[in-house]
């Protein structure tokens, strides 16, 4: 039942025993959701859902149902006409999930055996005809690690992830539900339903992984979506509501756009869904992209041994990167060595103000993160290089590249490549998959100096309140002279539609209030200061 206020959600919360998931009722995307472990979090997060559910569906109901620790999230996609017909197509998995809003979504599910798989579909359909429902819907369920499947909710719409059902198994969705709309009978049956291969949709944010996938805001400076089509054995489609210009404001949804990927099978599917990450590029936002990257690659996701609580498992102190593979490292040395080689070249050539000449500068040293490697660079005269690190094998680069493409794309011993760059003050920064890297290509002199610099000492931030992300002011808990202690709530700051708590991280007394309620903040805006 619904839940009047916090006193009764703890009441409540107590007989179903912790933990438990209060959610709005007229809740979807993660909005309006919270997971309690404890009375206090119960009426914290009573209060939370209330506001998100508000502010996101205009409707503050919230009920309170038991969580199922180590769930994987589990779906299946009907079909049912005004005729009295209906069929299942299939199921999708939506286990990689943050703030209960999903990420990675794929078809079919890598732990569902076709009995399961048959059940549930079975019960979807028998479900949604007993509603008297028509057109496409989703039936949503919780899965144990016994195949047990326990029912969530039902979504009567399209979903963000309907794609993945499309791609294996070539039915329009949106198509069918116009004919139904229409009055027509489906013109197929269970038995014409086949799953082809395998499907990856990713969800794109406007957020940064980096902070705990907290909202990032601004302009889209670049938006440069891979192409749809062939790649690498398989198929892309992209599905985007943005274009390059456009402003990514406080007030939305993050997500911009979703990257869907299909090959013969999993492997091939997420094989594929790299090689189009690699050609995503963004730039005037934080992305979730690296992460995104870093998951496909994973062994434990590669492996399909997932739940939802797979990023609070595998990340538990949040995301922070990957350290490269050999490959990778090989594929950033090589793209620095022929980007600074080519940059210098051509200063050499500008009205032969430079000296040395162009072709007397071969060895460089390429610090990558911190890592130093000796290159030699033979650079060609049409795109193409041979570079040797460490003194060892000799690597040879083709490639298109010329500045102003942030894309460095071509061949690397022959294998197809793409590394994003950005050209920065101080060197250039590369990314690759999850890996992000400055790298700076100097002179084996200057190369020796800059490891003589000493490292910058880091700010102490202990006893300030910053803002983890650009947002509006919910509500400011303390007043001034007030003594705090470590972990208690100091504020609440929402952007994008969702509300984040900001918490004193050490004992300290307010000395400064710098915001209020309704006030604007940017990120690293200093909004409390302790005394």
């Amino acid at each position: 039942g619904l839940i009047e206020d916090a006193d009764e959600a703890v009441k409540i919360s107590n007989e179903i025993g912790y933990p438990v998931m209060l959610k709005a009722s007229a809740g979807g995307g993660g909005k309006g959701m919270r997971i309690a472990w404890n009375d206090e979090e119960a009426r914290e997060g009573f209060q939370s859902s209330k506001n998100e559910a508000a502010n996101s569906f205009g409707d503050d109901r919230i009920f309170i149902e038991k969580f199922v620790t180590q769930p994987r999230h589990i779906e299946i996609q009907v079909l049912c006409d005004a005729h009295g017909n209906g069929i299942y197509l299939g199921e999708r998995e939506c286990s990689i999930q943050r703030r209960n809003q999903k990420v990675v979504e794929e078809a079919p599910s890598p732990f569902l055996d076709e009995a399961t798989r048959k059940a549930m579909g079975e019960q979807s359909v028998a479900l949604a005809q007993a509603v008297g429902y028509t057109s496409a819907g989703t039936v949503e369920f919780i899965v144990d690690g016994d195949k047990n499947f326990y029912f969530l909710e039902m979504n009567t719409r399209l979903q963000v992830e309907h794609p993945v059902t499309e791609l294996i198994t070539g039915v329009d969705l949106v198509e069918q539900m116009i004919r139904v709309a229409n009055g027509e009978k489906l013109s197929f049956g269970q038995a014409d339903v086949k799953i082809n291969g395998w499907s990856i949709e990713n969800r794109v944010y406007a957020e940064d992984p980096y902070r705990n996938f907290l909202p990032s805001i601004g302009r889209l400076k670049r938006f440069h979506a891979p192409s749809e089509g062939a790649l690498a054995g398989g198929e892309v489609r992209m599905d985007s509501g943005v274009r390059e210009g456009d402003e990514i404001s406080m007030y939305y949804d993050p997500m911009i756009a979703k990257l869907i990927t299909h090959g013969k099978d999993r492997d091939t599917a997420l094989d594929v869904h790299g090689e189009a990450l690699d050609r995503f590029h963004i730039e005037g936002i934080q992305d979730n992209m690296p992460f995104i990257a870093a998951v496909i690659d994973e062994e434990r996701f590669r492996s399909g041994n997932i739940t939802t609580a797979y990023i609070k498992d595998e990340f538990p102190d949040g995301f922070d990167g990957v350290e490269p593979t050999e490959a990778q490292e090989i594929q950033l040395i090589c793209s620095a060595a022929y980007v600074h080689g080519f940059f210098s070249r051509r200063a050499a050539d500008t009205s032969g103000r430079m000296s040395p000449t162009p072709d007397a500068r071969r060895d460089w040293i390429v610090i990558l993160g911190d890592k130093h490697h000796p290159v030699t660079l033979d650079l060609g005269d049409d795109g193409e290089a041979e570079i040797t690190i460490n003194g060892g094998k000799t690597h040879t680069l083709v490639t298109g590249w010329y500045p102003g493409q942030h894309l460095v794309e071509g061949l690397l011993d022959g294998q197809p490549f793409a590394v994003k760059f950005a050209d920065r003050t101080e060197g250039y920064l590369f990314r690759h998959r999850g890996v992000a890297l400055r790298a700076l290509v100097c002179t084996p002199n200057v190369a020796d100096l800059h490891a003589r610099l000493p490292e910058k000492e880091k700010p102490d931030t202990s006893k300030l309140i910053i803002s983890p992300m650009p947002g509006l002011v919910v509500s400011m808990d303390v007043e001034l002279g007030q003594e705090v202690q470590e972990g208690e709530a100091v504020c609440v700051v929402e952007a994008m539609k969702m509300q984040n708590i900001i918490r004193a991280e050490a004992n300290g007394t307010v000395k400064a209030i710098n915001v209020g309620a309704g006030d604007s903040v940017a990120a690293d805006e200093i909004m409390v200061e302790f005394g």
